[in-house]
């Protein structure tokens, strides 16, 4: 069974940066398609971010297309995703989900068997 530890978060100014990483346990990561997820106070969860078993399929939302980029390290049971450009409007928990890879790209949080326990991103104006 794999596990997920998210990590990463904190408060930035808009503008900033932040990496936030996805750290799982279990020897079959690379077998499962990675993705992140957001959830602002009073909003539902959404989809931000979403990578096959390498670099050739990937998805982003439109809000963040441009400004984030998700990556994986399969050797070291590590997804990532490099935060730019940031905005007050990214404010949120961010939350990394995977699901064992069936050929397609998902971005429907149900189809996400697996879930970190979230890390918190504040950007101020």
């Amino acid at each position: 069974q794999v596990q997920l530890v998210d990590s990463g978060g904190g408060a930035v100014q808009a503008g900033g940066s932040l990496r936030l990483s996805c750290t799982a346990s279990g020897r079959i990561f690379a077998n499962y398609a990675v993705g992140w997820f957001r959830q602002a106070p009073g909003k539902e969860r959404e989809f931000v971010a979403g990578l096959g078993l390498n670099h050739s399929v990937r998805s982003y939302a439109d809000f963040v297309k441009g400004r984030f980029s998700i990556s994986r390290d399969n050797r070291v049971n590590t997804a990532n995703l490099q935060m730019n450009s940031l905005k007050p409007d990214d404010t949120a928990v961010y939350y990394c989900a995977a699901y064992r890879w069936v050929g397609q790209l998902k971005r429907s949080q149900e189809e996400y068997s697996l879930w970190g326990q979230g890390t918190q991103v504040a950007v101020s104006s």
